[in-house]
């Protein structure tokens, strides 16, 4: 019997989910209905589905009526692609109603909304998935498997350096990101990904973070120390936002004009804010230290303001050190094809035994976005058909622990002292 899916938040996530349920899983799987604030984007969503994926319209639901939606619907699982600070909501009802949930990440925003997801889980026994794409990516199983092979010995440090472009990086500085409320900052909506690889790689949890950070090229404060006296709210229709490399123009691209600009005078939401104007409360510029459980230690940046995209990491261990090295290709969410998400120019792997040649590892070559982790991942829930060696499903737990770290990254940025993960929830 097909798995029936219900998706609440229809904007540049959720096509990734139900564009697999509809295309490639519909022996297994069945979308029955849609949920959002916004019934402009339904309708829109309705649109994608008939057009460009050959299904069928489905119910629309609005977020007022998601309890109703579960009752007629009747789904299985409810994928939840929401604003972040929203999935709380939807989790814990969907889970009262005799739901599973498949979360995107991050799975909540701060230690309070995380306690309550954990106290309904206990509370109905029911499944809470993250979808961690970055775990299947080829590149990233390879680290994992390198480690668990023993090739560098115990895990002492790792250092990983995140780089957000001007494009990509840019983005999130023009959309609801920018409000420190619904994301919880970069440190936990971006973040996420980055600390759960470490605890996918090390297999351990995080025990105490420390973490220095601030707005320190986006906003406007910071443009005009620099000198910029053009300034502008949004880029669509703006003659000052012509000739800015940073602006975005909803009307040039159908996509995003039917999915944001079509859909704007509902709930007022402008998704081409100036990544130069006013009311940025994210950081842009980080470092984190992590002291995990087994005494590794992490020394973590993230900057979004780089001039490429992509990630190094080197890790050191008792016998040796990996080095990995990934350059992405720029793109703007829901801008373009789903695949040029994450999608790679360049990678590489190298290992440095202690007392042997240093040596390239082949790294497996895949289509699909996030390096080819993507498929992988959309098989993996959508068509659960094998075991994994690697363990890369992410449970609550994962979606907690990877969430805890940023979350104490911004209580430290608050406070200037360090964090003892533990005593902010109870498993």
């Amino acid at each position: 019997m097909k798995k029936r899916y219900a998706v609440v938040g229809t904007g540049g996530r959720a096509e990734f989910f139900y564009g697999a349920i509809v295309k490639d899983f519909q022996e297994t799987s069945e979308l029955v209905a849609i949920c959002d604030i916004n019934q402009t984007r339904m309708n829109y969503t309705n649109q994608l589905l008939v057009d460009k994926y050959e299904y069928n319209a489905v119910p629309t639901y609005k977020a007022d009526q998601f309890e109703e939606m579960i009752r007629n619907e009747k789904p299985d699982y409810v994928i939840v692609t929401s604003v972040d600070r929203t999935h709380h909501t939807y989790i814990i009802k969907a889970m009262e109603l005799g739901c599973d949930v498949i979360s995107e990440k991050p799975m909540t925003v701060d230690e309070e909304k995380c306690q309550e997801i954990l106290d309904a889980i206990k509370r109905t026994g029911r499944q809470l998935r993250v979808t961690f794409n970055y775990r299947y990516a080829p590149h990233n199983t390879k680290v994992r498997e390198l480690i668990m092979d023993g090739s560098i010995g115990d895990v002492h440090s790792v250092h990983f350096e995140w780089l957000l472009n001007t494009e990509h990086g840019a983005d999130y500085f023009r959309r609801w990101h920018r409000d420190k409320r619904n994301g919880g900052g970069l440190l936990v909506h971006k973040s996420t990904h980055h600390f759960d690889l470490v605890n996918f790689w090390l297999g351990t949890r995080p025990d105490t973070v420390f973490a220095m950070g601030g707005l320190m090229f986006y906003g406007r404060e910071n443009a005009e120390k620099r000198g910029e006296t053009k300034f502008y709210q949004r880029a669509t229709g703006n003659e000052n936002a012509k000739d800015d490399p940073f602006a975005l123009l909803l009307d040039t691209n159908k996509h995003l004009k039917g999915m944001y600009l079509d859909a704007e005078h509902e709930d007022g939401y402008q998704r081409d804010q100036s990544v130069f104007g006013d009311g940025i409360s994210i950081e842009d510029t980080m470092g984190v230290m992590v002291r995990y459980k087994n005494k590794a230690i992490l020394t973590y940046s993230l900057n979004a303001y780089m001039p490429w995209e992509g990630f190094n990491v080197m890790i050191n261990g008792s016998k040796g050190r990996i080095e990995l090295r990934v350059v992405e290709k720029s793109y703007v969410n829901s801008g373009g094809d789903k695949a040029d998400e994450g999608a790679l120019k360049a990678k590489s792997i190298k290992v440095f035994p202690m007392f042997a040649a240093p040596y390239e590892v082949e790294i497996e070559e895949l289509a699909g976005g996030h390096g080819g982790g993507d498929p992988i991942l959309l098989r993996d829930i959508f068509d659960k058909a094998s075991d994994d060696r690697f363990a890369r499903a992410a449970s609550h737990v994962d979606g907690a622990l990877s969430i805890l770290t940023g979350i104490a990254g911004n209580i430290s940025l608050r406070t200037g002292q360090p964090v003892a993960v533990d005593k902010l929830v109870t498993f």
